[in-house]
């Protein structure tokens, strides 16, 4: 080999390297937690820096994790069922996804991403971060954006919706810097053409609406394509498997199908929404012919009509009008290629959903998120199209009925102890199940379990892990009974601190089921010793919530005035109820508020010995103001009437008073340690 050729050879593999690098990305996670980590240091310009990095990162592996499936599955196509060509395309495919991913975004490609750092851009949460340091660096027109698209996602967020009425009123801030970042075309064309066609914009209605159909179309493939990755199989560990290769790629390729299934939810569903827009795709088409027929058009309008037709066969009022267009015109029409493909294409995996959830175990999902109405009659035009009516409706007629409506609400009932006080109930708090206690634990109770709650609570418990999981400007630790007992049966803390602990508990549980009159016995559902603590330096013109408006066995939709009982809220949880066990510090309120998470029906300034207890439907949505100085504990109690639901921490916590009772091992003036005992 000649010295020329040395030489390309060797500029040849640093430029690939060169390119190579260029094509790396960080990994959103790090980015992420680099810029909350700035974001403590006050260093808002370095949050600013890594929290968009992290959110462009995010979206760059999203499309190219996209693009590489659907290079790849072209290129390599199931072209018959024989057995080798299927395993030889499984393979070059795979290949081919392994080069292509990781020749574009590099090193991230082998990095593991955990399903909670996922689950916080889907949430938007950087968003959150980004407005506030904007703010401080005085970049009001991209804090307002960050804000509103935040809030897109969380309409519950009662402060972002405060801040965004702020940004409204201040100088330099202009209406069209309250754009979502994060709007998904197909949503954002079909009700921007909503708008004009309410107002009576036919013509230009119609180029959105065509717009929406066209991204619609291609959101449906790439979400198509985002399925195709690893699956989660909740209840099914594989390396126990017994089952042979065929089965296993059954398995993995019944929950690509549902995934796959679900993206007809997903489509439909509003940022910040719990369920779809009702008929959302066949409503494009209803919009459409009767735009189109406004504009003169009826060829389009018929077409449109038989497209919708498709979805719902033999519908009056769109059939009505398929027979008018085609009167007007004299001849038949078609409809749309790409609806007949999209549903002979769904049709054929719902088939496949009958057979493959019959070997994984998995329940067959009906329904495809679209309703059997479309338009409604109106007498005074022909033909008929829909007037911009939209429902948001839970997908399965079938709503989850909890024990709380099995037995009938009272309240009023004996208070049990002596000291006890009832300051307030439902009617003086506004509300419905709501009750309001004094005295429920002394002085010196309190102060026992405030230095209790010093020594054992550990900073993110009950949260994974994560320090401030409701809000940035404060940190949460908590415990729980049985973690408490263990650091007594160990020595750490004074034992009947644990036990009174336990007490306590128990005592709140027997007022709550005595007071509300329950006809079945009130279990533990999960029982937490808890401090919220104010980080100093990151309480100035702060008006965010320690505890966000939430109902507690409910996920609560304010804009639909609803609360849906679905997963992953507790829906099980039947009556809560907060002990206070201080009132030195600023802030901190409990606050009861209306369905719509803004209005306040009451509030609740904490103090030692209080507590307020309550039903934890939707008709008691809820949150904490936020604690700006000091700290303020409390012992959080949630409770079920489901016996199935018991809280097992607390069963076992009962296992070891028992034996502890059994053993004499309760010394008032004493710690235990029966390990230096040996």
């Amino acid at each position: 080999m000649d010295v020329n050729s040395k030489i390309y050879g060797f500029l040849t593999c640093i430029l690939q390297a060169l390119l190579l690098s260029s094509a790396t990305l960080e990994p959103f996670d790090l980015l992420h937690d680099n810029g909350v980590e700035a974001f403590y240091k006050g260093d808002y310009g370095n949050v600013v820096r890594y929290m968009e990095s992290a959110l462009k990162s995010f979206s760059e592996v999203r499309q190219t994790r996209i693009r590489c499936r659907l290079k790849c599955s072209d290129q390599h196509r199931f072209d018959s069922f024989l057995t080798d060509k299927i395993f030889e395309v499984i393979l070059y495919r795979g290949h081919c996804l392994n080069q292509c991913i990781e020749g574009k975004i590099g090193a991230q490609s082998m990095h593991k991403i955990s399903e909670d750092a996922i689950q916080d851009f889907n949430r938007r949460n950087p968003y959150n971060y980004l407005q506030l340091a904007y703010r401080k660096l005085g970049q009001l027109d991209k804090a307002a954006s960050a804000a509103h698209t935040y809030f897109q996602a969380n309409p519950e967020h009662v402060e972002m919706g405060e801040d965004l009425e702020q940004y409204k009123a201040q100088k330099g801030v202009k209406e069209e810097d309250f754009i979502d970042r994060e709007s998904r075309p197909h949503q954002k064309a079909f009700f921007a053409g909503v708008k004009l066609y309410d107002k009576g914009n036919y013509e230009e209605s119609v180029t959105l609406f065509e717009e929406a159909l066209t991204e619609y179309y291609r959101a449906d493939v790439e979400c198509r394509a985002l399925c195709e990755g690893p699956q989660h199989f909740e209840e099914q560990k594989h390396v126990l498997y017994k089952y042979n290769l065929y089965e296993l790629i059954s398995d993995h390729y019944t929950q690509v199908l549902h995934c796959q299934h679900e993206c007809v939810r997903d489509l439909a569903t509003r940022p910040g929404r719990l369920s779809p827009v009702e008929n959302y795709l066949p409503l494009h088409y209803d919009y459409l012919q009767f735009a189109y027929f406004q504009a003169g058009r009826n060829e389009e309008a018929l077409e449109c009509a038989l497209t919708y037709l498709l979805f719902h066969e033999g519908e009056e009022f769109m059939t009505e009008n398929m027979e008018y267009y085609r009167e007007v015109l004299g001849h038949d029409g078609q409809p749309r290629k790409e609806a007949e493909q999209y549903l002979r294409r769904h049709k054929q995996e719902l088939d496949l959903l009958l057979i493959g959830s019959s070997n994984l175990g998995v329940p067959y999902i009906e329904g495809h998120y679209w309703s059997s109405s479309g338009g409604r009659e109106d007498a005074n035009r022909i033909p008929s199209g829909t007037d911009g009516w939209m429902d948001y409706v839970p997908i399965s007629a079938k709503r989850n009925v909890t024990m709380s409506v099995l037995h009938e609400l009272r309240e009023g009932g004996p208070l049990l102890y002596e000291n006890v006080r009832l300051v307030q109930n439902s009617d003086t708090l506004n509300g419905s199940q709501r009750v309001l206690f004094d005295d429920v634990i002394s002085e010196d109770e309190c102060s026992e379990l405030k230095h209790l709650a010093h020594t054992v609570t550990a900073a993110g418990d009950g949260y994974k892990g994560k320090m401030s999981p409701h809000t940035p400007n404060e940190k949460f630790e908590g415990a729980t009974v049985l973690k408490t007992l263990k650091y007594g049966y160990e020595g750490r803390v004074p034992l009947k601190s644990a036990h009174l602990f336990y007490d306590v508990s128990e005592k709140a549980r027997r007022i709550i089921e005595s007071y509300f009159m329950l006809n079945s016995t009130l279990h533990f559902s999960y029982t937490h010793l808890v401090c919220r603590t104010a980080i100093s330096g990151q309480q100035d013109h702060r008006n965010d919530l320690s505890h966000p408006i939430h109902a507690d066995n409910c996920l609560l939709d304010p804009e639909a005035n609803e609360c849906w009982k679905e997963p992953p809220a507790y829906t099980y949880r039947d009556y809560s109820a907060l002990l206070y066990l201080n009132g030195d510090f600023d802030g901190g309120e409990f606050i009861f508020t209306e369905m719509d998470a803004k209005t306040v029906t009451a509030s609740v300034k904490p103090r030692c010995g209080r507590m307020v207890g309550f039903s934890s439907g939707g008709e008691n949505p809820h949150g904490v103001r936020a604690v700006t100085r000091g700290q303020r504990c409390a012992v959080a109690l949630w409770f079920t009437l489901d016996p199935l639901y018991r809280e097992l921490e607390r069963l076992q916590a009962d296992e070891v008073i028992q034996a502890l009772d059994s053993q004499h091992m309760w010394d008032h003036g004493q710690h235990i340690n029966p390990k230096d005992e040996l």
